[in-house]
């Protein structure tokens, strides 16, 4: 009882609001069934990170130093970027990219729906943020966890904790924050825009292909992102090549997950109270939200643009589907199209857009390391 009293009394007030936000990304994953697999072991590392003398993570203890089995983890799995990438081999397996090659215009809208990442990077900059946190803070707009992952670590972000908790919270929060937005910038009579799907079967060599010329078209781009795409593309190419059937499904199913939750946890050592509760997270959450906004303006309007153009409308819906969010970004535009017109079926050009996005968010990632590189 004595050691509990002294322990109670070491807690300070922010390590009790840790718990309670720790708690809240549990009950959101409980029962919202908000990216469980991520926000689940975030909000549980979350609670333990801010226990007093646990060993968890690194702290000093009766005047020694003890380095904490979660910072070992941080160091083993995030600060060398292999989770990320690990995960990206299994976010590549899951992956079918014959939407897009049956209809390749669908790479224009991945590439327009990047909009809010660069708009949110000036915007960061110009609040006071250091240009590599700036940097940091955009990339939520990819809306992809991974990605978000990779290039804070690699800025050395000390806010990876606070950008994390946004990018995946925004990418559960699609179903809410999309419809929304795309009600506001369209009309009803655009939102019922019919659109024929070319019907070709895409041939399994082009399948196989495929991933290795985006490997290096990517690579020519933004050599940054190789490593990035370069992982996303292997494990695609585990999917298509028909041998290794078994390592596909182990990579999207047993490795996705388990790293998934190792990240979770991991990423939890930048939860603790002196690093999470400032006023930059606050301003992290609000610029992660404009960047997801006009991630999904940005496609709209470039849609609507090319109708301004094209005998042969194109469903803006369509466009807001070119954010990394897959492939829920996909199903809510798709549910959107039915609610307007019960005819109207979206989801393939929607799912070609939607995977369209997942590749420029990696390479929107290597640019943004690429220019952030040449202002330094």
């Amino acid at each position: 009882m004595e050691i509990l009293f002294e322990n109670l009394l070491e807690l300070q007030f922010k390590q009790m609001i840790m718990w309670l936000i720790g708690g809240l990304l549990v009950y959101l994953a409980i029962k919202k069934d908000m990216e469980p697999t991520l926000l689940l072991p975030l909000g549980f590392g979350t609670i333990l990170v801010n226990l007093p003398f646990t060993g968890a993570v690194t702290q000093i203890i009766d005047g020694v130093k003890e380095i904490g089995i979660i910072d070992i983890l941080f160091d083993a799995g995030i600060a060398n970027e292999l989770f990320p990438l690990l995960l990206f081999i299994g976010i590549g397996a899951m992956i079918d990219f014959a939407p897009l090659m049956a209809n390749p215009k669908m790479l224009f809208f991945g590439a327009a729906a990047q909009f809010g990442i660069f708009f949110t990077f000036s915007l960061a900059a110009l609040l006071g943020f250091d240009i590599k946190d700036a940097a940091s803070i955009a990339i939520i707009g990819a809306a992809d966890g991974p990605t978000s992952i990779f290039v804070a670590n690699y800025f050395n972000s000390k806010y990876i904790g606070a950008i994390i908790v946004a990018a995946y919270s925004y990418m559960a929060l699609v179903p809410i924050i999309q419809p929304s937005v795309i009600r506001l910038i369209t009309t009803r009579n655009e939102r019922r825009i019919r659109m024929e799907y070319p019907r070709k079967t895409v041939p399994k060599i082009a399948k196989i292909l495929f991933p290795i010329i985006v490997t290096v078209i990517a690579g020519l781009i933004a050599p940054r992102s190789v490593a990035l795409i370069g992982f996303l593309m292997f494990g695609n190419l585990i999917r298509e090549c028909g041998v290794l059937n078994s390592l596909s499904e182990t990579a999207q199913k047993e490795l996705a997950n388990l790293i998934t939750i190792l990240l979770g946890i991991t990423v939890s050592t930048k939860m603790q109270a002196e690093l999470f509760l400032t006023k930059e997270t606050i301003l992290i959450l609000l610029l992660g939200l404009i960047a997801f906004i006009f991630d999904t303006v940005g496609g709209v309007l470039f849609a609507k643009i090319i109708n301004l153009f094209s005998r042969k409308k194109i469903n803006p819906m369509v466009g807001a589907c070119g954010i990394s969010a897959f492939p829920m970004s996909a199903r809510v535009i798709h549910k959107m199209g039915l609610k307007e017109d019960p005819q109207n079926f979206l989801l393939m050009h929607a799912v070609g857009a939607n995977v369209a996005g997942q590749i420029a968010s990696v390479i929107a990632g290597g640019l943004i390391i690429k220019l952030v590189g040449a202002l330094l």
